[in-house]
C-alpha cells in the first residue's frame, strides 16, 4: 500500500530502445497537491519518463502506480483522473476554441461543458477567444487554450511539459499564479518540466534532476541549492548538464 498522501509512485523504472537506455532505474513518488519539477538537459529522459507515466509506452522493467493502482493493469481508470499539457501540442486549427474544448469535454465526459469551458477561459484570462478559430490565435493563446483543455476533466494529477515556454513574462506569471491557485484550491498534483530554472524555483515544491536517464539530485529547491553551494538552480542545471556532480 502507498504511504498516506502518495498519489504517484515510480519504482526502478527502466526503458531501453534498441540498446539505448533512456530511463535508468528511476524511483520517486509525488504527494497529493505537490508540484514536482522533472528537470534535466535535452536527452536526459524527461519526455520518456512522462510517456511512461501516461502509459503511452511500456517500460522495459519497473512499475508505476497512480492512486495506488498499477498503471499497466488500470490505465483506463487512471487516465480518467489525470491529464497532460504541452506547449508543443497543436489543436485542430480549423475549429474555434469553443469547438475544440467542447470536443475534448465530450471525450472526457465533462458535465455542463459550456460552464466549465467558460470557467477555465476566465481562469487563464482569455475569455475573449472563445469563438476565435484556433489557427488565428497567438502562440501564447494556444498555450493557454491547451491548459484549459488539460483542466477540463478536473484532473487529480496533471503532467505539464514546459507550460510557459511560448509566453511573455507577464502572461507566464499569470499562468503560474493560476496553476498555484488550482494547486491550493483543488490539491492537484503536478509533474512539471521546464528549462526556466527561475520559474522552477517559484513554482515547484520539490525537484528531480535527471541525466542520462538517471536521477542525480532530488529535494526542495532550497535543499538542492544548499547541497550544490549554488546561487540559483540555473547554476545547478549547468553543472549537471556539463557532467559535474553535486556535493554529498
Amino acid at each position: 500500500m502507498p504511504e498516506p498522501g502518495i498519489v504517484l509512485e515510480v519504482e526502478h523504472l527502466t526503458k531501453r530502445f534498441d540498446g539505448l537506455t533512456a530511463v535508468d532505474d528511476l524511483s520517486f513518488s509525488a504527494r497529493r497537491g505537490e508540484i514536482l519539477g522533472l528537470l534535466g538537459p535535452n536527452g536526459a529522459g524527461k519526455t520518456t519518463t512522462i510517456q511512461l507515466m501516461l502509459g503511452l509506452t511500456a517500460p522495459t522493467s519497473g512499475r508505476i502506480r497512480v492512486f495506488g493502482l498499477e498503471l499497466a493493469r488500470h490505465r483506463r481508470e487512471i487516465l480518467q483522473r489525470v491529464n497532460f499539457s504541452s506547449a508543443y501540442i497543436s489543436l485542430p486549427f480549423n475549429l474555434s476554441v469553443r469547438e475544440n474544448l467542447d470536443v475534448f469535454g465530450r471525450l472526457y465526459g465533462v458535465p455542463d461543458r459550456r460552464r466549465r469551458i467558460a470557467e477555465l477561459l476566465a481562469l487563464f484570462e482569455i475569455p475573449e477567444v472563445i469563438h476565435t478559430v484556433t489557427g488565428k490565435l497567438s502562440s501564447g493563446q494556444v498555450t493557454r487554450v491547451n491548459l484549459c483543455k488539460a483542466f477540463l476533466n478536473d484532473p487529480q494529477v496533471l503532467f505539464l511539459d514546459e507550460p510557459t515556454a511560448s509566453l511573455d513574462p507577464d502572461i507566464a506569471e499569470k499562468v503560474r499564479n493560476a496553476l498555484k491557485r488550482v494547486q491550493r484550491e483543488r490539491g492537484v498534483t503536478m509533474i512539471y518540466t521546464s528549462h526556466n530554472m527561475r520559474e522552477i524555483e517559484l513554482v515547484c515544491d520539490r525537484v528531480i534532476f535527471l541525466m542520462h536517464g538517471r536521477m542525480v539530485a532530488e529535494g526542495t529547491p532550497r535543499e538542492i541549492l544548499e547541497r550544490a553551494d549554488a546561487e540559483s538552480l540555473e547554476k545547478v542545471f549547468i553543472t549537471i548538464a556539463r557532467g559535474g556532480a553535486l556535493r554529498d
